[in-house]
């Protein structure tokens, strides 16, 4: 099974010129927990992304405003996907990363998909594999 199997396709995104309320809005839209930043609309090449994890410790632990810009809170350091990686080497880096979401991007960079942990369990193999990857995601560090 491929990434692009189970990804969500064309996921909403923000710029990074585009305020923290702003995001914080479209995640309540989307109900998701995290919204990819990209460069522009019209590429959507994949330059970051805003947690709700994010707004909590970066805007509100540390009180700035909701019209902070959305570059001085996102996390730039992304682990991706292709959209033909197989399904195992997404599981392997969601674990190993403990990460929940994984950006699928196209040989540009541009921004096609996500993968969630919902994804996993919902579309994904229905072995154990599905299982221990959770598992290794949410273990303490």
């Amino acid at each position: 099974m491929n990434a692009k199997e189970i990804m969500s396709r064309n996921p909403a995104c923000v710029t990074p010129d585009s305020s923290v309320r702003d995001a914080v809005q479209l995640m309540r839209t989307e109900d998701v927990g995290l919204i990819p930043v990209v460069d522009s609309d019209q590429n959507r090449r994949l330059v970051g992304v805003i947690t709700d994890r994010d707004v909590a410790l970066r805007v509100v632990g540390d009180g700035m405003s909701g019209d902070t810009s959305v570059r001085d809170i996102m996390s730039e350091n992304i682990h991706t996907a292709k959209p033909d990686d197989q399904l195992e080497t997404v599981l392997d880096l969601m674990g190993r990363e403990q990460v929940r979401r994984v950006p699928i991007v196209d040989e540009k960079g541009s921004l096609v998909g996500i993968i969630a942990q919902a994804d996993i369990v919902r579309d994904g193999p229905s072995d154990k594999r599905a299982e221990k990857t959770v598992e290794q995601i949410s273990r303490p560090r």
